[in-house]
């Protein structure tokens, strides 16, 4: 090999290593010949016109993303996605090969795994590459959902654990908690009537989570999530264990609501779409800003109605859809997961994670708001607060209209904690 080909090859190599600190997602180690890089993040973009001339017979874009072989793919398809995954030199035969490991190192429990959201939303989480364990706890019949789950060949350990005997255990060492247990609602039920079933539920887990895991990401589903919220903090503030930064009231299906029905209604490319949504999680409380739709794209008055109407009222649409069989329950777990995974890369050093969320906050006078947040290691970083700025005359309105409701959700369940304390003490 003469002088030439070596400058080609060392050329190659520092772009492969450069690529190694570009990843942006999942845990990954490249290696590139001899030399072995790692890096705990998935995703890459690709400037060489020799690098990626095909990706699973697909041809190679600037920006690739893949999934390693620890999620739904089978052996084989993540032997073929390797096989497809090269580097060629200018000259020669000898490749470059990407190999994909994954990092597994998170444990996550969901207490309410045997419910309608907890199934599908215990799949999902078993996809992630991020999970070592999963635990799984209901009252009943969770036995059987964690046998079924721990048959797909993803690398977490999945284990279940049934009744208040084993709460406890469910909960040790683990790293993200999940919470979407409690009734859902009826047609004719309203957010407001599933507080008394419900609240219970969430004190009694959330004294549990404080007991035993009191520094993980805790992240409530159980509606009504404005009041939950604010009950969950009440209970960690007894137990003396309240961290705000890792207290969030899960709102990301308002989010993906809004992002789907407003690709839909403009014609945009979804994966592009993004309407943050702030306000709370129920009802008029609900407020989509749409003129901070990215892309950029303009809405008639008539559209801004028809749409904000349409995301603050879509968990009624399903309700009714269902004719009483259930509520939203796959798009839940769906939104949940995609929650699930932005807090695991943020915990897993990913320093570009952005997602809605209801958490303490200071952006209005309300002790609890839904707005974008940035997460972090030690769970939200920053509150942004720019989304709330230069908002149109119909959003200002909707703004002010929705905060006597919050505030009066966010009230009740803070007296409510209070109240079942009081109780206790004497």
């Amino acid at each position: 090999m003469d002088s030439g080909e070596l400058e080609r090859m060392a050329d190659e190599v520092s772009k492969m290593k450069e690529l190694g600190r570009m990843w942006s997602r999942r845990g990954v180690r490249l290696k590139c010949g001899n030399h072995m890089i790692e890096r705990k993040l998935f995703g890459a973009r690709v400037n060489s016109s020799n690098c990626l001339k095909s990706f699973s017979g697909l041809k190679a874009a600037s920006l690739v993303r893949c999934e390693a072989e620890t999620s739904f793919l089978g052996n084989e398809t993540s032997a073929a996605l390797r096989a497809s995954f090269a580097v060629r030199a200018q000259k020669g035969s000898q490749k470059l090969d990407y190999h994909l490991q994954p990092q597994a190192s998170f444990k996550v429990a969901v207490l309410g795994a045997a419910g309608g959201i907890g199934q599908p939303l215990s799949l999902l989480i078993k996809m992630s590459p991020l999970v070592s364990a999963l635990h799984l706890y209901d009252i009943a019949n969770v036995k059987g959902v964690a046998a079924d789950l721990s048959h797909c060949n993803t690398p977490s350990q999945v284990l279940d654990f049934t009744g208040e005997y084993e709460l406890g255990n469910s909960l040790k060492g683990v790293d993200v908690v999940v919470i979407p247990a409690g009734v859902p609602r009826k047609p004719g039920m309203s957010r407001d009537d599933l507080f008394n079933i419900n609240a219970s539920i969430v004190r009694t887990l959330v004294e549990a989570v404080a007991n035993n895991c009191p520094d993980a990401f805790i992240h409530i589903i159980s509606n009504p999530v404005n009041s939950t919220v604010p009950i969950a903090a009440e209970v960690l503030k007894q137990k003396g264990v309240y961290d705000p930064k890792k207290l969030f009231g899960v709102t990301t299906l308002d989010v993906v609501r809004a992002n789907t029905f407003v690709s839909q209604k403009k014609n945009l490319k979804l994966i592009d779409t993004d309407v943050p949504v702030v306000g709370g999680h129920a009802g008029i409380t609900i407020l989509p800003l749409l003129s901070k739709t990215r892309p950029s794209v303009s809405f008639t008055n008539e559209e801004i109605e028809e749409l904000t109407v349409r995301i603050q009222n879509a968990g009624t649409e399903v309700v009714e859809a269902k004719a009483g069989a259930g509520s939203a329950t796959l798009s839940m777990a769906y939104a949940a997961a995609r929650f699930v995974e932005s807090s695991l890369r943020a915990l897993d050093g990913d320093m570009d994670v952005y997602e809605c969320a209801f958490v303490q906050s200071e952006l209005t006078d309300l002790p609890f708001f839904a707005s974008r947040v940035k997460l972090g290691k030690k769970g939200v970083e920053a509150v942004i607060s720019s989304d709330l700025q230069g908002l149109t005359e119909y959003e200002e309105k909707a703004l002010e209209a929705l905060k006597p409701e919050l505030k009066a959700s966010i009230d009740k369940g803070v007296a409510f904690a209070q109240k079942q304390a009081a109780t206790a003490s004497v």
